[in-house]
């Protein structure tokens, strides 16, 4: 296995390799790990994300597996790295880890089968999938604000190749205290099945990331946390929540909000309506008068 990680060096990006605590640019160039300014490992067109996979994350929610993956878009605005801070915006207080791995890949993907699929993946990486609940309530479909907003996608250090993911641990450790502990023995589509999933109908491009799902107990945090997701044989990634520096606009669009299914998301995903009720339409009602019929 390689590790490769980008990092800011003489003020350009610049890819690197590790060994041991130092990394070497091709260059000869070196600098020890803990004074690097790390860059998400790979430039993405796209970031894309599975809902559900760990059969705890499933168990939580008590609801089942979908017969097949279901998926949701992260814009690439959210790309975060290691070390970088996760904005929780000012007036939002729902801000949830969730601990997962990232498949990169590394040519030009379309149309192959789950056997074909890790030849055209090149490498994985740690990656956290943060949820600001606090827009749940009008984005639950998209996800778009929850899991798209600027920051919450933080990826890294490195990029590892030849790294095999069957039962490899995966933990997230909130100011040291382990908060998930899983495997991956216990996912139910692997990365190859993902890939293939997915090339079917969307052809994918070096550098494009897939989230691999995340395990229960997934937990809002707070300004001054440090949560670190750590996976056996790729390191660990490493951030800080900070509260953002202004709210979120009042004079336009829905509101961050605090309803039943928001609150009981965040704190274990046990809505008693979930997938029954949508609340957002009292909460938001249609300003368009109905005309009769």
């Amino acid at each position: 296995m390689t590790e490769y990680r980008r990092i800011l060096l003489g003020g350009a990006p610049v890819q690197v390799v590790r060994d041991g605590d130092v990394l070497r640019a091709s260059d000869g160039r070196e600098i020890a790990i803990e004074d690097a300014q790390h860059l998400a490992p790979a430039e993405p067109t796209k970031i894309l994300a599975v809902h559900l996979n760990y059969a705890s994350r499933t168990e939580e929610f008590m609801t089942k597996l979908p017969a097949a993956p279901t998926y949701f878009h992260k814009p690439i605005t959210a790309l975060n790295s290691h070390g970088g801070d996760i904005v929780r915006p000012a007036g939002c207080k729902w801000l949830n880890y969730e601990g997962e791995i990232v498949a990169v890949i590394g040519r030009v993907c379309r149309n192959v089968s789950p056997a074909e699929a890790g030849d055209y993946i090149a490498g994985y990486t740690v990656g956290n999938d943060y949820g600001l609940h606090d827009f749940r309530d009008t984005d639950a479909g998209s996800m778009l604000r929850v899991k798209g907003s600027d920051t919450l996608a933080p990826v890294g250090p490195g990029l590892v190749t030849d790294w095999d993911f069957r039962g490899k641990s995966i933990r997230t450790i909130v100011n040291g205290e382990v908060k998930q502990e899983d495997s991956t023995a216990n996912m139910e589509w692997d990365m190859h099945y993902l890939v293939a999933d997915l090339a079917r109908t969307i052809t994918l491009v070096p550098g494009d990331m897939i989230f691999t799902g995340t395990p229960a107990n997934s937990r809002p945090v707070y300004p001054g946390d440090v949560v670190e997701v750590e996976v056996e044989g790729l390191g660990r990634l490493r951030n800080t929540i900070v509260e953002g520096p202004t709210p979120v606009r009042a004079d336009v669009g829905a509101q961050p909000t605090e309803s039943e299914e928001v609150v009981s998301t965040a704190l274990g995903g046990d809505w008693e309506f979930r997938g029954i009720r949508t609340p957002s339409k009292d909460l938001y009602p249609s300003q368009i008068e109905e005309q009769p019929r």
